[in-house]
């Protein structure tokens, strides 16, 4: 069994996994979730294999308190605290769809924290038909409609052949969300409304690899691209886009963790 850990500040607590036992420093930011990726610590743990002998890896959860607004500028300064709680430094950092929005916050305020960046089906602002999208998310969440939300997550988030697949796990795992876990989600859905940090993201000091897909039904791959074209000039920049693993191909992908890892460690 992997064990879960909690690093204390003076404001919050905040979950977190803590394993491999390589001397590089490798932080994973997660997604948006309905339930907490700390009820799969042991599948993380497994999915990160290839990286245990380079790399301590630390993948962060949200805080624990979660105050009743909550934007990814204060998911950013939240997670840089706890990283900095845990006297962490020269962090390889990735961060996928929401968490990527968290990790480019952070490296752009905390540039003394980051040593590379990685970015995974994520945006540099959150546009109108992408705010639409979540805000369906969150009356599902506000109405109860467990089965819906996951559904509609899943079929969103994942490839058609991947979500079929799943589609039964889907709906018996939707019978396990607490009303406490639905009004996280919707706290934590809603502090994307109004993210914008285009404009600082030649701030970013690190080099930076960025991945996307072409059938994103997310945050779409023009928000990739977008984040393409402000950092093309930047030496050190790598773009990569999958075509066919939907917006989740940091989970989807067989060759994603691999190309992640060779970035951090050239």
């Amino acid at each position: 069994m992997t064990t879960i850990e909690t690093v204390k500040t003076d404001e919050f607590t905040m979950d977190y996994l803590k394993f491999g036992h390589g001397l590089g420093t490798y932080v994973i930011i997660p997604g948006l979730s309905i339930q907490s990726v700390m009820g799969s610590a042991d599948a993380v743990v497994d999915g990160f294999s290839l990286a245990h002998d380079d790399f301590t890896i630390y993948l962060f959860d949200r805080r624990n308190e979660l105050p009743p607004t909550y934007t990814i500028y204060d998911m950013a300064k939240d997670t840089a605290a706890a990283i900095k709680a845990l006297g962490l430094t020269d962090i390889c950092l990735f961060g996928a769809s929401q968490g990527g929005m968290i990790a480019m916050t952070i490296a752009i305020e905390h540039p003394e924290l980051v040593k590379k960046l990685a970015l995974g089906s994520t945006s540099s602002h959150v546009t109108k038909e992408q705010a639409d999208g979540i805000d369906e998310w969150i009356e599902q969440a506000k109405k109860g409609d467990r089965e819906g939300l996951y559904l509609s997550f899943g079929q969103k988030v994942y490839p058609p052949a991947v979500f079929e697949q799943f589609r039964d796990y889907f709906i018996e795992t939707a019978k396990t969300v607490t009303d406490e876990e639905l009004q996280r989600f919707v706290i934590l859905a809603s502090g994307m409304h109004g993210f914008n940090v285009t404009d600082r993201l030649k701030d970013i000091q690190c080099p930076v690899y960025t991945t996307g897909t072409f059938e994103d039904e997310v945050l779409d791959s023009d928000s990739t691209m977008e984040i393409a074209q402000e950092l093309d000039e930047k030496e050190g920049f790598r773009l990569y886009m999958y075509i066919g693993y939907g917006h989740a191909s940091f989970d989807t992908a067989p060759d994603y963790r691999k190309r992640v890892m060779d970035f951090f460690l050239k």
